[in-house]
């Protein structure tokens, strides 16, 4: 199979790795070869961050050049935009409409831009936009983000849910392990 590149974006913090975890080990239990990166950005300091994950036949590198990405999985919508250039034609971007000001905003040196959705889309870029963290929420926890987007990017795929459910019961302490797949479900009916 031609190798898919699928690049989770957000800011520090958010569960990135966790997610791109949970999408290798479910790639990997279907004999796939598959490359994760490692978080490039200011994890640590609430910056912009990137992971890239890769499957195919054969996969040689982990890392994803501009207009390479099948699909960007964004957990924050400014973080959507930055990437868009990273999309290739007929891509699609799933956005948490979540809005985290980044520093400049923070300290009054700029403006969150407005209408981002609306102008992503007005560039003809497949946007899947919705409110993830009111779901996290919903299903315990604000940090669950990064698996309700999973739960939603699980419908573009053709594995089963329990598929993506025991992955994510080898990505999780059981301690969070039903809280998870609460998050999960109620991405993947969103």
């Amino acid at each position: 199979m031609e190798t898919k590149s699928i690049m989770i974006v957000g800011v520090g913090g958010q569960g990135s790795l966790l997610a791109s975890k949970l999408l290798g080990r479910l790639l990997l239990t279907r004999g796939y070869d598959i490359k994760v990166s490692e978080v490039h950005g200011m994890s640590q300091r609430g910056g912009s961050v990137v992971t890239y994950v890769r499957y195919g036949d054969k996969v040689y590198s982990p890392v994803i050049d501009k207009g390479q990405a099948d699909c960007i999985v964004s957990f924050e919508l400014l973080e959507a935009a930055r990437w868009t250039e990273y999309l290739k034609p007929g891509g699609k971007i799933i956005v948490n409409t979540q809005q985290i000001n980044p520093m400049p905003v923070i300290i009054g040196a700029a403006e969150y831009p407005g209408d981002l959705v609306e102008k992503m889309q007005s560039t003809g870029i497949d946007v899947d936009a919705f409110d993830a963290l009111s779901l996290a929420e919903q299903a315990g926890s604000p940090k669950a983000v990064n698996i309700v987007l999973m739960g939603h990017l699980s419908r573009n795929f053709d594995f089963t849910e329990e598929e993506w459910l025991t992955a994510l019961e080898q990505s999780v302490a059981p301690k969070f392990l039903e809280m998870n797949k609460k998050a999960f479900t109620l991405g993947r009916n969103a």
